[in-house]
């Protein structure tokens, strides 16, 4: 019996799991098996690092305008309380933007709900 080679689709599986592990050191680059299990680590922590850092953002975002909240002598449950019952729909990122970069503006605003 002649000896079976293994076809293309295994070679393209081994080689995408390999791309993908370009950049890393060792074994973890060139060999399959170390490859294989790194990258689906990578892939779960990029999975992962996506939500983080949305999580992050929308902390930053609620600190900001926390602190741009207190120097108008409100706090910032109060501040988002009275922009849902005036029916203000403007979301987090934009009033932390409009905290940091324009405190007359941001001032304004508060004064409005008032």
């Amino acid at each position: 019996m002649s000896r079976v080679r293994r076809g293309f689709k295994a070679r393209r599986r081994r080689n995408k799991i390999l791309k993908f592990a370009k950049g890393f050191k060792f074994d973890r680059r060139n060999k399959f098996r170390h490859a294989a299990q790194t990258v689906e680590r990578a892939l779960h922590n990029q999975y992962k690092g996506r939500r983080i850092f949305k999580r992050d953002i929308r902390k930053l975002w609620i600190t900001r305008i926390g602190a741009a909240a207190k120097l108008n002598g409100t706090s910032y449950s109060q501040l988002i309380n009275k922009l849902k019952k005036n029916n203000v729909e403007i979301n987090r990122k934009m009033l932390a933007d409009i905290a940091a970069t324009d405190a007359a503006g941001f001032t304004a605003l508060v004064q409005t709900l008032s």
